[in-house]
């Protein structure tokens, strides 16, 4: 043996001999025990994990955390943030609920939403492959979370479809919605009946855009303008999401910082608008007694869930493509209460563009009723001592108003009714509850008619539920594409082109003209109960099957 070889000098040498074994022994190839004949574990040795661990290997990756972040935010900050909290606030006390949201959102919403993160990011599949992981009897959870994320997706590209619709229609001036259009009557133009009888805005949300039938059982064909903006929609979806995380993590940078910006920009200049504090002030303004009525509580419960996207699988889809290693519990805190304020953010906008639009409505049914008593006067119906010696009628506040509708309202008590005037109280605009559709295509863009450059400050906000929209559809559709191309091994690209074709087909029901009576039922019943079942499930299968110890 060579003088200088290792064993010879561990002879010479005072150090023990099982150094030099060990020293062998690390220069050995380690032993897969679970293949190996000396394994007596009982352990067995399942090819399909260790091809599952391979495809982990090969799993994509997101390029940032930024990226991951501003993904999870986009799919959590949608349409409802911007029409459904603003409408909950109004009607569940103002201030006063924003306590049991944000009680509710730590104590169920951040719980919910971090499990959620935290089997997707340590398990690394879509929603499918995670329930059966954890029990194969609960692989259908996978399965209901993907079916409701279809249903849910149907519609939801509609409303952006409307959206499309609207931001083209904006590049005009004067706005198309701004005035009731007119119609030849023989040689006289007049001004169209039903529009007269409702408002421009309302006339053309529900005629020129939806061209709505009288009832769901009336197809009325397809509406081939909300066609054509449906495939846009669709399309646009196809090519965000075509690559995967790929392509739809860079569409993210824009569709989730975009929204902020306009949102920002509305609230600077809703604030410079004649009546936007008091309607800032009317939703802060609480109502401690409804925080102790229990359907306040139950709706508050209820944005929450819809709010951070639960149970949906898109939150599991997303957080898959992370590091096992990452801080989950983190991003579970910062998405929560980014969404939180998010709400509160757009609350504050929405309620500023109302309250100037509630002063413009109040202004002019004044001035319609004034002229009302004006033709009173002259017909010696009312007496001119009814009237205060310092009112104006060329110049009438809504103070000067009241303090007249008080008094002939004592003075004509018996026949009070049959003068036909109102009370004209900015109160009483100001409770107007709007939500939905009604509070985006009629409530927000009458006011925007007012707005100097009116149509710049349409063609942002439009572009901005677009954004929102589309932010949210990607989080929804992932929720569909990830578990099936992780679990059949489908190719991503004419799966995900095939899903968008297949779902434009089926959502040409939401564009016919009967199409708005469907959006709405399905907003109301394709989610809200088997969602809940899902997040049931999902908590039973974590605590009680897969154990919380571990």
């Amino acid at each position: 043996m060579p003088k200088n070889s290792k064993v010879t000098q561990r002879e010479h040498s005072s150090e023990h001999v099982t150094e030099s074994v060990a020293d062998l022994l690390a220069h050995q190839e380690p032993v897969d025990y679970k293949r190996s004949v000396l394994n007596v574990t009982g352990e067995t040795w399942d090819k399909q994990k260790e091809g599952d661990e391979d495809l982990d290997a090969e799993r994509p990756a997101w390029n940032s955390k930024l990226q991951y972040i501003l993904a999870q935010i986009g799919y959590s900050v949608g349409l409802g943030n911007v029409w459904r909290f603003p409408y909950l606030c109004q009607k569940n006390g103002g201030g006063a609920y924003l306590v049991p949201y944000l009680v509710l959102l730590i104590i169920i919403g951040l719980p919910l939403f971090f499990l959620e993160l935290a089997v997707g990011q340590r398990i690394r599949r879509g929603s499918i492959g995670v329930w059966n992981y954890i029990c194969p009897r609960l692989g259908g959870i996978g399965y209901a979370s993907c079916l409701v994320c279809f249903f849910v997706g149907l519609y939801y590209n509609v409303i952006i479809g409307w959206s499309i619709f609207y931001f083209f229609k904006s590049f005009q001036y004067p706005l198309p919605w701004s005035e009731c259009p007119l119609v030849k009557n023989g040689s006289v133009a007049v001004v169209e009946t039903e529009c007269e009888r409702s408002s421009a805005t309302t006339y053309f949300w529900y005629r020129e855009t939806l061209d709505i039938s009288n009832s769901i059982s009336e197809s009325g064909g397809l509406n081939w303008k909300m066609t054509l903006c449906l495939l846009v929609a669709w399309s646009l979806v196809g090519l965000a999401m075509i690559k995967g995380i790929q392509s739809s993590g860079k569409v993210m940078y824009f569709s989730s910082l975009f929204p902020y910006l306009v949102l920002v920009c509305f609230l600077v200049r809703g604030l410079l608008l004649r009546g936007a504090v008091d309607g800032i002030m009317h939703m802060f303004t609480p109502k401690l007694d409804k925080m102790l009525d229990p359907q306040v509580w139950r709706e508050a419960a209820t944005q929450v869930f819809f709010a951070l996207g639960l149970g949906f699988g898109g939150v599991i889809a997303f957080s898959s493509y992370n590091k096992q290693d990452n801080n989950c519990h983190f991003d579970a805190t910062l998405v929560s209460f980014i969404n939180f304020f998010t709400s509160v953010l757009a609350t504050l906008v929405v309620f500023a563009v109302l309250g100037f639009k509630a002063n413009i409505m109040n202004e002019k049914c004044v001035v319609e009723n004034a002229e009302k008593i004006l033709g009173y006067l002259n017909s010696n119906v009312l007496s001119h001592d009814l009237i205060p010696p310092h009112v104006n009628f060329s110049h009438l506040t809504a103070k000067d108003y009241n303090e007249m509708y008080r008094v002939i309202m004592t003075v004509k008590e018996g026949h009070f009714k049959e003068l036909g005037l109102d009370a004209c109280l900015l109160e009483d605009e100001l409770n107007k509850s709007v939500q939905g559709t009604g509070l985006a295509f009629i409530a927000f863009t009458e006011a925007m008619t007012h707005f100097p450059a009116s149509p710049f400050w349409s063609v942002m906000f439009f572009l901005m539920l677009i954004n929102l929209g589309l932010g949210s559809m990607i989080g929804t559709m992932s929720g569909i594409t990830t578990p099936i191309i992780d679990t059949f091994k489908v190719r991503k690209e004419v799966f995900t082109v095939g899903c968008c074709i297949f779902a434009f087909l089926v959502g040409l029901i939401f564009v016919q003209r009967s199409g708005n009576y469907f959006v709405t039922m399905f907003d109301d019943y394709s989610a809200t109960l088997p969602l809940t079942v899902v997040v049931i499930l999902e908590n039973i299968a974590v605590a009680w099957i897969y154990g919380t110890k571990k």
